[in-house]
């Protein structure tokens, strides 16, 4: 008979010596990319990493995270005034637990070998989440929420017959990912093939950002530059609709150091002065988006948002990647580069018995609602 348990680490020097052999291409539940986790979270943010096991050998790895919501305002509130979905939030939904990457979206949560059923694997990510419950239960700090997330269609699994039963399906904003025509050489391939609408876009944006110079970071710029690179990333973070968590200021040059050329870090001049940034990972096929920040007025002026999305396009064109992990926010314009929406589902519970019954309506009034319009730039 086989027989199948996990094991859960805080510390990515304990991890199995397989452990990246079953990470595969998936960078973020790499090792290096699970030391940025460890080494650089979030204040708010607790991870813990799962090895899944047929016996001895490791057939699944795992991300759970723990976010404290108790001391975040996770609602904007622009009058900065008593805010009572941030309070009652706080109060009855602030602990959460769940399996997957809470600063990404998409299916970071888990990956598996031929050795174990994605069933038998969700069982063991349950009775691990359920353990964890346990042991911050036993610090004095009650877990509020139980979630999994983020999955399309396409990968959505068979959560009843792996004992989540009777959790919450969720939807909330969509991935936006952007899909590289094979055919395309360069960013001059990408222009010939949008309608004249969005073409004209393009070049009153570029014309609009003369004069900013865009320039490729090492380390040691990030590090130079890391208290303003703080300012800009929270000028955009604190127009977020919702927000669970804040990066720390070392978190860039922490993610510089671990992924190295995978992690590429741009910096946005105007006089010498440093205004925006953006960040891009490279992931097997994919080129995922990371944060980015801004001077908000340069921003207007110069079109500095747009600029960026064209540059990642750009970029991911001429390193022949598939597609742009543009994630969620910001929906409209990224869909006026060329990024569609992909829905992506997940599943919550609430611990105490009385407010699970109401969970639907409760996930309805947290969940802010983004009024948006779909672009098609092409022809």
């Amino acid at each position: 008979m086989e027989q199948y348990n996990y094991k859960i680490y805080t510390r990515t020097a304990g991890l199995p010596a397989t452990w990246d052999a079953v990470a595969g291409e998936n960078i973020f539940l790499s090792r290096a990319g699970l030391a940025v986790l460890e080494t650089a979270p979030p204040s708010n943010m607790e991870c813990h990493f799962v090895g899944l096991f047929k016996q001895e050998l490791l057939c699944g790895i795992a991300l759970i995270q723990y976010i404290d919501l108790a001391n975040i305002s996770a609602f904007r509130n622009e009058q900065k005034t008593f805010c009572l979905r941030d309070y009652l939030f706080r109060r009855f939904a602030s602990r959460i637990l769940f399996i997957g990457n809470n600063t990404l979206t998409g299916q970071n949560a888990y990956l598996l070998t031929g050795e174990i059923s994605e069933t038998e694997a969700l069982s063991l990510m349950r009775e691990a989440l359920h353990g964890l419950k346990k042991h911050y239960g036993e610090q004095g700090k009650r877990i509020n929420l139980l979630a999994v997330k983020d999955f399309n269609d396409g990968e959505w699994p068979d959560f009843e017959s792996a004992g989540f039963k009777d959790y919450y399906k969720f939807c909330t904003q969509p991935n936006m990912i952007f899909t590289i025509d094979a055919a395309w050489e360069n960013a001059d391939d990408y222009l010939k093939a949008m309608n004249t609408k969005y073409r004209t876009q393009h070049n009153r944006a570029r014309k609009k950002g003369e004069g900013i110079i865009k320039q490729k970071f090492s380390i040691g710029d990030i590090i130079e530059h890391r208290s303003r690179i703080h300012e800009l990333y929270m000028t955009v973070a604190d127009k977020a609709a919702f927000n669970t968590f804040y990066l720390p200021e070392e978190h860039f040059e922490i993610m510089k150091r671990e992924l190295k050329e995978n992690f590429r870090f741009y910096g946005y001049f105007q006089d010498d002065s440093l205004v925006g940034f953006s960040t891009l990972i490279k992931n097997g096929n994919d080129m995922d988006t990371y944060f980015l920040g801004y001077d908000e007025g340069i921003q207007k002026e110069k079109m500095l948002y747009l600029n960026m999305l064209y540059d990642m396009v750009a970029y991911a064109i001429k390193k022949r990647f598939k597609r742009v992990i543009f994630a969620r926010s910001a929906m409209e314009i990224k869909s006026s580069v060329g990024a569609q929406a992909e829905p992506v589902y997940g599943i919550i519970k609430h611990t105490n018995p009385l407010l699970d019954r109401y969970m639907e309506r409760l996930f309805t009034y947290f969940d802010p609602k983004v009024e948006w319009r779909e672009r098609n730039p092409f022809k």
